[in-house]
């Protein structure tokens, strides 16, 4: 299967849109707005549109990722990162290494943009493959209760959270 990813496109909106639906359908550790959420965020300050990023096969849009800014604080400092959710892909074409392929790609291109880090909240046995480790490591925690294994960061470049802890303070469309 050739698979082609690239940058969103404000036509692929509704397509994307359907694709997170679907994607989450069945999946019992979501809320099922997963598609809702990725509207907000297009439509926010935290929006990047190089990192939404659709995976594509004979011109059918069958995946989707997005990163978002987002700001780690403490009582002295804020830091700048990104926020990982979702990653979708279609429930016919899951299992295939998209949504690995997708991570790989946004991960380069957050990378060219100069962001250092990635949080998210996920599968304690699916993200540490592309380097993801429990971010209590780095004294960084989320703002609401979670198991620590689902809270992960990845450094993009080395020493990329070097000094960097405190309370991951996600974009108020995360709330809505």
């Amino acid at each position: 299967m050739r698979l082609t990813i690239r940058k969103e496109n404000p036509e692929d909106f509704k397509t994307v849109f359907n694709l997170i639906e679907k994607a989450f359908e069945n999946e019992q550790m979501s809320d099922h707005k997963e598609q809702f959420l990725v509207e907000r965020l297009r439509n926010s300050d935290a929006f990047v549109p190089e990192l939404s990023m659709v995976a594509e096969t004979e011109n059918k849009i069958v995946g989707h990722i997005l990163l978002t800014k987002l700001k780690i604080k403490n009582k002295s400092n804020e830091f700048d990162s990104l926020a990982l959710a979702p990653v979708s892909v279609l429930p016919e074409f899951q299992g295939k290494g998209i949504g690995g392929k997708l991570i790989v790609e946004v991960h380069k291109k957050a990378k060219e943009l100069g962001y250092k880090s990635i949080v998210l909240l996920g599968h304690e046995n699916y993200y540490p493959r592309f380097g993801y480790e429990q971010a209590d490591k780095y004294g960084i925690e989320l703002p609401f209760e979670v198991p620590k294994e689902n809270c992960m960061v990845i450094e993009l470049i080395d020493n990329g959270l070097d000094g960097v802890n405190g309370i991951v303070e996600y974009p108020k469309e995360f709330n809505e």
